[in-house]
């Protein structure tokens, strides 16, 4: 009898043991993690911008807050969709109000017809909120970069809306390999998103409104 309680409690011990293992073998799947979708003009260069920030994991290119269900880059025009960006985020990490902060100071938030180069509906900013908390971090983080910048914010906070991923080739595109035409040659894709970033004018204007706030600016 004595040798059976003893064997009971060995395997009592060894199942605990085993279960703090597999605790701490999943500890990514207990962080708090987050999505968030903002629009910031080219998604290319919004993608590029947040993979840097520690705590994302990932952001991924695509479509919000039109009228048709299965946007494409061809067919935006006129659907009322943004290019936006899904960001996945730890929370233990990162918060929701300080990727608020970068992505403000990462745009011309005063510029409600597209961004820098890039021009029409589809380029315009926003911040797309799944709840009344994000939404008051949303309001508090547009109220505060209104005070930096001295003038008036245009970029609107949305209701959340059904993301859709862009096609493959856009994802990552600021650091892929495949070579394309472009009014420069024929690149990279990786030198050809930096030849574009640069023509467009984006981080001299960034600079420009926000100067050495500019999280991103001197990618």
């Amino acid at each position: 009898m004595t040798f059976s309680i003893q064997t009971a409690k060995t395997a009592a011990l060894a199942l605990l043991i085993g279960a703090g293992a597999i605790l701490q073998g999943t500890g990514a799947e207990a962080r708090d993690m987050q999505k968030t979708v903002v629009a910031g003009g080219c998604f290319w260069c919004v993608e590029s911008d947040f993979e840097s920030v520690s705590g994302v994991s990932e952001v991924v290119s695509g479509y919000a807050g039109g009228t048709t269900t299965n946007p494409t880059y061809k067919t935006l025009k006129g659907t009322g969709h943004y290019e936006v960006v899904e960001i996945t985020y730890d929370a233990d990490v990162v918060s929701y109000a300080q990727l608020l902060h970068a992505f403000f100071r990462s745009v011309d938030p005063t510029d409600a017809g597209g961004q820098f180069c890039d021009r029409g509906d589809v380029y315009r900013t926003a911040i797309f909120v799944s709840n009344p908390a994000e939404e008051a971090v949303a309001r508090a983080a547009l109220a505060t970069a209104q005070r930096d910048l001295g003038q008036t914010i245009v970029t609107p906070i949305l209701p959340a809306a059904t993301f859709h991923q862009a096609e493959g080739y856009h994802q990552n595109y600021y650091r892929g390999t495949d070579r394309v035409i472009t009014r420069g040659g024929v690149k990279t894709q990786a030198d050809a998103y930096k030849f574009y970033r640069e023509g467009c004018g984006r981080d001299t204007r960034v600079k420009q409104l926000w100067g050495s706030a500019a999280p991103f600016a001197s990618h």
